[in-house]
């Protein structure tokens, strides 16, 4: 397959129009409807259905969507090992979740790149799923996760734990004395769509089926900012937020009738994996 094709069949994907896909890869729009068909005829199916409004994708597309993301995460990986091989005589890629990334892990890559400068570091933020099968795909070295890798080959070892808090605004908290799930599914919460293994299962059963949250994102960093503009409530790894409890922009509301579970991330790696091994002892 033609890896201009695959390209152009995600930025489609998340763009959903032709007219604004051929804008943002400065190709004519036939060029974008001539790729597209391409594909659909190597894969003998259908990837996208038109609509009035554009694009959406087939039960199908969203099923190459995965693979194309592989495809592409691998051209550029090797693109980039091979052009920093010449500078740097090795390079550690590190793959994390944003929660672990931002409680932990930078200082550690901090005192990392400034002891190694002969040692190129890349790091990848991104959800746990997603940097497990990046790992398998030799896209990343390590991966810093909240769901343990069990795979022959591979090492996965417990890295690091912490206190799973629900946290708000002291001028937005509403429940001083602590607060019972019936209040909670009430309020107004800021659900952030990550994955924190038995402890994100935990806040998604807290919620009935298919509950309507006002307010949704994807990135647990960010999450602080609105929950300090008092927007509501959030449940988030304390390291994540001891600096705002510190200085008291936040505070821990306790809940009454449920109790939160720990959060424990692991470190997974290729077994024989020198250079990973060697990051591990100096962190």
């Amino acid at each position: 397959m033609n890896t201009e094709s695959i390209k152009t069949f995600i930025m489609l994907s998340k763009l959903k129009n032709f007219t604004r896909t051929a804008e943002r890869l400065y190709v004519a729009q036939s060029t974008v409807t001539n790729r597209i068909s391409e594909l659909e005829n190597e894969t003998g199916k259908k990837l996208f259905v038109r609509r009035r409004d554009g694009v959406e994708l087939t039960e199908e597309g969203e099923l190459f969507l995965g693979y194309a993301l592989r495809i592409a995460e691998l051209e550029d990986s090797f693109i980039q090992q091979v052009n920093s091989s010449a500078k740097y005589a090795r390079k550690l890629r590190i793959g994390v979740i944003n929660a672990v990334y931002e409680s932990e892990l930078y200082p550690l890559i901090s005192g990392f790149c400034r002891d190694n400068p002969e040692i190129a570091v890349k790091v990848v933020l991104g959800h746990s799923a997603d940097l497990l099968r990046m790992l398998q795909d030799d896209v990343v070295d390590v991966a810093f996760s909240y769901i343990p890798l069990k795979k022959t080959g591979f090492v996965c070892r417990r890295f690091s734990s912490d206190e799973l808090v629900l946290l708000a605004s002291p001028a937005a908290n509403e429940y001083k004395g602590g607060i019972t799930k019936e209040q909670l599914i009430s309020s107004r919460y800021l659900m952030c769509n990550f994955a924190f293994g038995e402890a994100g299962e935990f806040v998604r059963s807290l919620f009935p089926p298919r509950h309507a949250f006002g307010f949704e994102i994807d990135n647990s960093g960010k999450v602080i900012a609105y929950l300090k503009d008092g927007l509501g409530y959030s449940f988030l790894p304390r390291k994540m937020a001891e600096r705002e409890l510190s200085s008291g922009e936040l505070e821990q509301v306790r809940p009454l009738d449920f109790s939160a579970p720990e959060i424990v991330s692991y470190c997974s790696y290729k077994k024989g994996n020198k250079l990973t091994e060697f990051f591990l002892e100096q962190a």
